[in-house]
């Protein structure tokens, strides 16, 4: 988890995370399932671009990942028909870039050289059930 429900309100208000977690009016309050959700799907995201450079989970999270995990949870809580002149849309969208520079290497997080080679035990291996055809059964044909 890159952020939390507190990082969001810290960032944006209390007054806008209300509006966009309670969602019928009914609490007046933060609705915590309805920020969870948007904090692991925006996880989900970033983890998406910087795992193929990066082992997850990460040691230690940059400041600039909870940035950018705010931005993408704030514009997974709006409407998907946001504007796309609107602030948390323009974040999104500036976020998602940056994360696509990561993915690329032309941006590093600043985390060590061991954090940031993936491990993987995934490797290819080729067998062979051996020659269909040897000299012999092709009679000269080879």
């Amino acid at each position: 988890m890159y952020c939390t429900q507190d990082d969001l309100i810290n960032r944006f208000g209390e007054d806008e995370l209300i509006q966009l977690t309670d969602r019928d009016g009914s609490t007046g309050a933060v609705v915590p399932a309805v920020s969870a959700q948007a904090i692991t799907d925006a996880g989900a995201t970033i983890d998406g671009y910087i795992g193929g450079r990066y082992r997850l989970p990460l040691s230690a999270v940059p400041e600039v990942l909870e940035r950018l995990a705010c931005d993408i949870a704030r514009y997974f809580l709006y409407d998907r028909s946001l504007d796309p002149e609107h602030q948390a849309a323009k974040r999104y969208s500036d976020a998602i870039s940056y994360l696509k520079d990561v993915a690329k290497g032309s941006v590093q997080l600043g985390l060590d050289e061991q954090q940031s080679k993936p491990e993987t035990t995934a490797t290819a291996i080729m067998q062979s059930a051996g020659s269909v055809f040897t000299r012999d059964q092709s009679k000269g044909f080879l």
